[in-house]
């Protein structure tokens, strides 16, 4: 959203009172020559976060949040598929290893929506090397729960890894590329009711929402689009709707996603009222209490 990075962390944690955050280690960013770490932003983020005394979620693997999902080092990308798995998971172990003595890491998440092939670019799939991962991530570190993301879908995770916790993903106000028009989500929050009932049944884990849609879903990049068509998907009104609609399935706490436009349309738009509004929500201390 070309807005200054620590300057949004910083307004999260100490205007909006963000007491939850979602923190990525992207592998290309963190590792760009094999072997060589550069972690000085992720640094700085866990440890505002630390002061603060912010939950974070910590992501780990391969795909992470953020076009285009799947984060690969142009290096990683040379290497046979023995090779570039082995070199993930030295990499995961820098991680883990670096950050498990916060505080503040109150959970890792194993990838995001990690076996979604709808949605991305150069996307691996294997369930082997996702196990290998949980493994990895439990000998690392045994005291903190894993989570992993389940997208905005049918299905119930019965095969392994069985991670110790399940999240949704609900994006309810999407530009629909063939049909050339937003759409919006007919599913009510029964939907998701009963799919965590069936996960908890099934495979006795909880669910939560840890990724609830506050910020536009257009034909192209938010950053591309005026704000009146940004509005089309996202505006204040319905983000107000997406709360109420995550309290009505009871599957709390709820992760916001948005955070970067919800900043950038309040200092460089001239348009704070999402940001005081989600002021307010977060206040309020908007969790499973």
């Amino acid at each position: 959203m070309k807005i200054d990075a620590r300057s949004c962390f910083e307004a999260a944690i100490g205007d909006l009172g963000v007491k939850r955050l979602r923190l990525m280690s992207y592998w290309d960013l963190h590792e760009p020559v094999q072997g060589h770490y550069y972690f000085h932003e992720l640094d700085w983020q866990v440890e505002q976060a630390e002061r603060s005394g912010t939950q974070v979620s910590l992501c780990l693997g391969l795909r992470q949040p953020r076009w285009p999902e799947s984060h690969w080092p142009a290096w990683a990308k040379e290497l046979p598929r023995e090779g570039w798995q082995t070199a993930l998971l030295l990499y995961i172990t820098e991680v883990v290893t670096r950050y498990k003595d916060y505080s503040c890491i109150a959970s890792y998440q194993l990838e995001n929506e990690a076996l979604l092939k709808s949605f991305g670019l150069d996307g691996d799939f294997d369930r082997k090397r996702l196990r290998d991962e949980f493994k990895l991530i439990k000998q690392l570190d045994s005291t903190r729960p894993i989570i992993m993301s389940t997208s905005d879908a049918w299905g119930i995770p019965l095969r392994a890894p069985r991670a110790d916790l399940y999240g949704f993903s609900i994006y309810r106000y999407l530009y629909d590329g063939k049909k050339h028009d937003y759409i919006q989500s007919t599913r009510t929050p029964r939907f998701y009711r009963v799919r965590a009932k069936l996960i908890r049944a099934l495979c006795n884990r909880d669910v939560y929402i840890h990724e609830l849609q506050a910020e536009p879903w257009g034909p192209i990049a938010t950053i591309d689009m005026p704000v009146t068509e940004q509005y089309l998907s996202m505006n204040l009104n319905r983000i107000k709707e997406a709360i109420a609609y995550a309290r009505s399935t009871a599957l709390l706490p709820a992760d916001l996603w948005g955070l970067e436009w919800w900043y950038w349309l309040k200092t460089t738009q001239g348009k704070p009222e999402i940001w005081r509004y989600l002021r307010s929500v977060f206040t309020e201390r908007f969790d499973n209490k």
